[in-house]
This record gives C-alpha cells, sequence and structure tokens, in this order.
C-alpha cells in the first residue's frame, strides 16, 4: 500500500489517478501517526517552500517524515516534495527543509543561461538518467513535464541520478539510498512518467 501525503500543499487528485491507472492501492493519508502503515510514500507539493514547510510543521509531519524515511522505506518526492527532501531553500527567505538529502534549493540564475530563457522552466523537457531502478526500462534520455523556478543542489554528486539543460544543466532527480525525489511531473508526463511510478512500486 502507498501513502499520498496530504498536508494541503499538492495536486493529490492526478497523483492518485496515475496510481490509479498502474492498478496500484494509494491512500491519501492526512495523519502522520500513520505513515508507518505504507509500504512507501509519497511527497507531492505545488508552491513555496517556506509555505510547504509550514504546513507540515502544523501538522506535525516533518519528525513523522524523518522517521519513516530512516526506517529504510521508500519515499519519493515529486516537484516541490522533491525540494522538500533538502536542507535548505532560499525561496522567499532561508527556509530549512526535511534534511534527508545533504544540499540547498535555490533559484535559476538567468545571468548563466546560454541563451535568453524565461523563468518559470515550464513545459517538457529532456532528463539524461544514471541506471537507477527508478528508471529501469527507460531511455538513458527522455521528455518529461517540468514547473518550477527553483532547482536543487546537492552535496554530494553520487545522490544525484537525473540531469536536465535549461539555459544550464541542473540536477532533476535525485536519491540517497531509499530517499528519492524528481523534480519533473510524472503523473502529467503521460507514458514515460507512468514507468517511472511504475518502477516504484516496483521497488
Amino acid at each position: 500500500m502507498i501513502g499520498i501525503v496530504d498536508y494541503n500543499m499538492g495536486n493529490l487528485a492526478s497523483v492518485r489517478n496515475a496510481f490509479a491507472k498502474l492498478g496500484a492501492d494509494t491512500v491519501v493519508e492526512s495523519d502522520p501517526d500513520r505513515f508507518q502503515d505504507y509500504d512507501k510514500l509519497i511527497l507531492p507539493g505545488v508552491g513555496a517552500f517556506g509555505d510547504a514547510m509550514e504546513h507540515l510543521r502544523e501538522r506535525n509531519m516533518i519528525e513523522a517524515l524523518q522517521e519513516y524515511a530512516n526506517s529504510g522505506k521508500y519515499i519519493l518526492g515529486i516537484c516541490l516534495g522533491m525540494q522538500l527532501l533538502f536542507d535548505t531553500s532560499e525561496e522567499f527567505g532561508t527556509h530549512e527543509g526535511l534534511g534527508l538529502i545533504q544540499g540547498s534549493v535555490t533559484p535559476f540564475d538567468a545571468r548563466k543561461f546560454s541563451e535568453p530563457l524565461k523563468v518559470p522552466h515550464m513545459g517538457w523537457n529532456r532528463m539524461f538518467t544514471t541506471s537507477h531502478p527508478l528508471f529501469e526500462n527507460l531511455d538513458e534520455e527522455h521528455y518529461l513535464y517540468f514547473v518550477h523556478t527553483y532547482h536543487v543542489n546537492c552535496i554530494n554528486k553520487s545522490d544525484i541520478i537525473g540531469k536536465t539543460d535549461y539555459g544550464y544543466e541542473f540536477t532533476s532527480a535525485v536519491a540517497h539510498h531509499n530517499v528519492m525525489g524528481i523534480q519533473p511531473h510524472p503523473e502529467k508526463s503521460h507514458k514515460n512518467g507512468l514507468h517511472i511510478l511504475e518502477n516504484f512500486i516496483g521497488l
């Protein structure tokens, strides 16, 4: 059974519908005391980092998510949910994250762009992946759907399992043991996105 964390900051219906297409049982869960009941957790997210952490704090979910990750069970962060896995974010001030993956979240720096591009990064783009179970039987490069203004920076390069180019190369997928995250929205990425979720189910 897969739990989808409900902290009032994610597009829960589309995530749940994507898993339903794959025949997977999911529960939208808002009770942190029940997190350990699930084999795997999905941490979705849409909006600002600081607001998201405040919502998690108000619902007593921060420690529960940290304990879940430390238990060795698989957790997957999607979009903002991936960014929340990190130590800090610079979005509208400095905010502490869940601290499950070492690194920070910073805005796109248009000064480094190889050509003039709009921010946020929105639409279809390629992800170049490493060999990882989350990407099993996917091509090395494939298109997924992105919507974001900030991106993550990993301290440990071994945690990087996917990269994407938008003005410059940035990290778009991460994994530290059982804790994983992807910047694009697999639930909006058609066949490729569903295949990633299917691989997550099979872990």
